[in-house]
C-alpha cells in the first residue's frame, strides 16, 4: 500500500510539472496528410543533432505545459532534422539529402534539400505553414515559451495578414501580453 501511494504521488508530481505532457510530433509527410482531412497550421522545428540552442528549445520551450497544450490544440507539430536523411514530398517535389554521410549522423552533415528550399540557414528555426502548407514565416533562433507564444498566436489567429510593414509588427509586439508561464 505504501508503494502505491508513493507511485501515485510521483506520477501526480510529474504530471503537475509537465513531464507527462508532450507535443504530438509527426513527420512533415504526416502533417501534410492530416491537413487534407482536418486543416490546421503547421509548426516545424528545424533542428540539427549537434545544435545546443536546438536542445535548449526542446527542453525549455517544447516541454513547457502552456506551449504543449497550445501547440497540440492548434497546430500539427513537425520535428525536421535539417541535416537528416529523410525523403520528403512537398508541393509535388521530392526533397532528400543526397550528400548525407551516415558516419557524421551526430555531427555537422550536409544540409537537406528541404532546409535549403525553406531558406533555413540557422538553427534552430521554427517554420510556420498555413492550412494549405504554404510557408508563412521562418522564425530563427532559440525562443523562450513567452517569445514563441507571440508567434503561435500571431499565426494561429491570422493576425500576420494585417502586418504589411515592420511598424505594424512592432505595434503588435508592444501590445502583446503573454499568458504562458516560463
Amino acid at each position: 500500500m505504501k508503494k502505491l501511494v508513493i507511485i501515485m504521488v510521483v506520477a501526480l508530481f510529474a504530471t503537475y510539472n509537465g513531464v507527462a505532457q508532450k507535443i504530438n510530433w509527426v513527420t512533415f509527410d504526416e502533417a501534410l496528410e492530416l491537413q487534407k482531412k482536418s486543416p490546421k497550421k503547421i509548426m516545424m522545428d528545424v533542428y540539427t543533432k549537434w545544435c545546443g540552442p536546438c536542445k535548449m528549445l526542446d527542453k525549455n520551450t517544447f516541454h513547457n505545459p502552456d506551449v504543449v497544450d497550445y501547440v497540440n490544440k492548434h497546430y500539427y507539430a513537425v520535428k525536421f532534422n535539417a541535416e537528416g536523411e529523410d525523403v520528403v514530398t512537398y508541393k509535388g517535389k521530392t526533397y532528400s539529402n543526397p550528400n548525407y554521410n551516415p558516419a557524421r549522423a551526430n555531427t555537422r552533415n550536409s544540409a537537406h534539400q528541404l532546409s535549403r528550399y525553406l531558406q533555413v540557414n540557422a538553427y534552430p528555426t521554427i517554420v510556420f505553414f498555413d492550412e494549405k502548407a504554404d510557408v508563412l514565416a521562418p522564425i530563427r533562433g532559440y525562443q523562450k515559451p513567452t517569445q514563441l507564444e507571440l508567434y503561435l498566436k500571431l499565426f494561429k489567429n491570422d493576425d500576420h495578414k494585417e502586418m504589411d510593414t515592420q511598424e505594424k509588427f512592432n505595434e503588435y509586439y508592444k501590445a502583446f501580453k503573454p499568458e504562458f508561464k516560463g
